[in-house]
């Protein structure tokens, strides 16, 4: 496992790496540091503006400045590969402790059970409060099994509101 998770790193810096590479030509040629009509502007505007062109679009749509597009490449991408390598972690993490469990018998396996829920309803209560953060309430779509998952815990007060209000 450790030699994938070294690939996977490697893998995560070379995407980081090219990416640093397109958004520092795509900002060479358009701030005309290289010629835009010569032939290395032409290969290196070629190169990097596949990557480039749908995050420029999508920062025009929301009034950002399109000049900056290969730095939010970069910033995205450098976000993907540490969520993708944690993910990574997690996974081995769990496949070893399923392996444990399994081996140490039934009372281990109903303790990791127990684990698993709580960590289920730990990361939706997470995710219940970042998207309210960014204003994704109970009726978006990827919020949504975050408010069913933790309902019963946030929306329960006890003891119970009394009738006068305190």
């Amino acid at each position: 496992m450790p030699e994938l998770q070294v690939a996977l790193r490697y893998l995560v810096f070379a995407a980081f790496a090219t990416s640093v590479l397109m958004a520092l030509a795509s900002w060479l040629v358009r701030t005309r540091r290289i010629s835009p009509f010569g032939a290395l502007g032409r290969t290196l505007r070629a190169a990097s503006d596949p990557l480039i062109r749908p995050i420029e679009t999508r920062l025009v749509r929301a009034g950002g400045n399109p000049v900056r597009a290969g730095w939010w490449l970069v910033v995205a991408v450098a976000a993907v590969g540490v969520l993708l390598i944690t993910l990574w972690n997690w996974l081995v993490e769990t496949a070893f402790n399923v392996a444990a469990a399994y081996a140490a018998g039934p009372r281990a396996s109903i303790v990791l059970a127990l684990d698993v829920v709580y960590r289920i309803i730990y990361v939706a209560l997470w995710v219940r409060v970042l998207g309210a953060w960014f204003g994704h309430f109970r009726y978006s779509r990827w919020v949504r099994p975050a408010y069913a998952l933790t309902d019963w815990l946030v929306g329960a007060r006890w003891p119970p509101c009394s009738p006068c209000g305190c």
